[in-house]
């Protein structure tokens, strides 16, 4: 089963951003950014959220269709 919860590292690299600046926008650790990226833990939702503006995109964009469709 595919454990890629979230696409935030696909999605800043389609909009050609990295994790520092990511952060640097939501006002969190360039370490804490890294973490969602690798999914190793995930955003709380009002996150997810802040970063689907940030980055411009819809919601279920920062998410693997995937994933919830095995579970």
């Amino acid at each position: 089963m595919d454990k890629d919860i979230n696409r935030i590292k696909v999605v800043l690299a389609e909009k050609k951003r990295t994790n520092k600046w990511l952060a640097e926008q939501l006002g969190c650790a360039p370490t804490t950014v890294s973490k969602w990226c690798t999914n190793v833990c995930q955003p709380t939702m009002e996150t997810y959220l802040k970063i689907a503006k940030t980055l411009e995109v819809e919601l279920d964009d920062l998410l693997n269709k995937k994933y919830f469709e095995s579970i």
